[in-house]
Formats: C-alpha cells, structure tokens, sequence
C-alpha cells in the first residue's frame, strides 16, 4: 500500500500542467473583449421596442441573474482549478458521460467560432473598405493572424486582447461622447439626467420587460469562457470568480450606456 502510494503521487507530481502566467487583469480584459463593449447593439432595436424603451432596466435585471451564474461558475472553477470549464464541471461534479458530451459540445463552438469570425471579417474588408484585395486572400491573412496569435502563446493573446480592448473601449467612449453633445443639445441637462430609460410610467409595463428580459443576456455571452483558463491563472479558487463578476458587471455599465 505505501508503494502504490508514493507511485501514485509521483504520477500525480508528474503529470502535465499548464503554466499559471495570466493575472486577474489580463483575464479581466480577456472576459470584456470576449463580450466586447459594443455588445448590446445588435439586440438594441428589438429589445427596445419589446421593452416599450426600457432597455436599461432589462440589462439591469439580466445583469443580475449574470452575476448569480458568474459566481456559480467561480466556485466550480475553485474546486476543479483546471482547464475545460463545463466539460469538466459537468464530468466531474454530475456524470463523465455527460461530461463527454459537453466537452464535444464545446469543441464545436471552439471550430465554428473562428470560421464564423473570418469568414465575417473577410466579407467586411472585402466588400466594405478594401475591394480591390480578393476575398481569399483576407480569409488567408486573417486565418494566418489567428493561428500565429495562437501559437504565440497564452501571454501574447492577453497582450492582444488589451489592444482591442483599447481600440474597442475608445469607439464606445467616442459614442458616449457624440450621444451626450446630441442629448445636451437638444434637452439640456434634463435630457441627460432623465430617469425614463430606467422607468417611464406613460409606457412601463411589468410583462413587457419582463419578456424582452429573455433577450438581455445575449448581452453577456461568452463570458463563462473565462473558466477554461483556470489552469493558466495565478490563483484560480479567487481570480476567476472575481474575473467574471467585474467582466459582467463592465458589460453592463457599458450596455446601460
């Protein structure tokens, strides 16, 4: 018994682990562009108009129930402080079978996801801004960027990740700024400082925000992907839930704006 011990911790000693380089910082920055400041655009005019122009009070709700899952996820991610996120939360905390099948529900996204991203962005830049340059020649140069970045290493992704957050950050911080000239200039003070897109009486129905809330939480997807890097942060059991409160509580502030 004490052989098979001692072997048994030395394989344990032995076995592979990541390299805990990501600060709670860089996941943070990792979680903002991972939902990305500009998140609740695409959903704006349908929420909007489901809600009868209660957009903020929908995101405040939802940012709520994004706060109970992101501390859910945060204490998974303390117990089992490794790679895999839902694949290993799900194997380990209820069945492996079913852990299996999240697991390969996951690689999926991970597959779809940077084609999807490619195959958008080349469309753009083709069609858009630089037409002269053929379609496959963007999806080369964008693949390529890609899996260069990937293949850089964990560190180089989060030194990225901070570019496009400031370039992402100083797009949404322009529009704040052009809103609050259109506001001031037509309202004054009171058009700024107004409470309706909180709560307007003349158009306030509960069952109404209450099913264009449903739609709000599109505004924080992706964020549980922080969790799969548990392995690669300092002291997972408290950076990744504090990582994902701030990387929610970010999105919602910057929704609400």
């Amino acid at each position: 018994m004490p052989e098979f011990t001692t072997r048994t911790q030395g394989a344990t000693a032995a076995a592979p682990r990541l390299k805990r380089v990501l600060t709670l910082w860089d996941l943070i920055f990792y979680g903002i562009v991972l939902i990305q400041p500009i998140a609740p655009v695409p959903l704006y005019g349908v929420a909007q108009k489901l809600s009868d122009g209660h957009f903020v009070t929908i995101i405040l709700i939802a940012l709520v129930a994004m706060l109970i899952t992101a501390v859910s996820y945060g204490r998974m991610a303390a117990l089992y402080p490794t790679a895999g996120s839902a694949y290993t939360y799900v194997g380990k905390g209820l069945n492996p079978h079913l852990g299996f099948l999240a697991g390969w529900a996951m690689i999926l996204d991970y597959l779809l996801q940077p084609l999807i991203n490619t195959v958008w962005i080349s469309t753009a830049l083709h069609e858009r801004y630089l037409p002269m340059v053929p379609y496959i020649v963007w999806a080369a140069i964008i693949a390529g960027i890609m899996t260069l970045l990937n293949l850089a290493g964990i560190k180089s992704s989060a030194r990225s990740n901070k570019v496009l957050l400031a370039v992402m950050s100083a797009v949404v911080a322009w529009f704040v700024v052009l809103a609050i000239r259109y506001l001031y200039g037509g309202q004054g003070w009171a058009g700024i400082l107004s409470t309706q897109p909180l709560y307007n009486p003349a158009t306030f129905d509960a069952h109404r925000v209450l099913t264009a809330t449903s739609f709000a939480p599109l505004t924080f997807i992706r964020f549980d992907r922080l969790t799969p890097l548990a392995e690669d942060v300092a002291n997972p059991n408290h950076n990744v839930l504090l990582a994902g409160v701030m990387t929610c509580i970010v999105a919602g502030v910057c929704s609400d704006f």
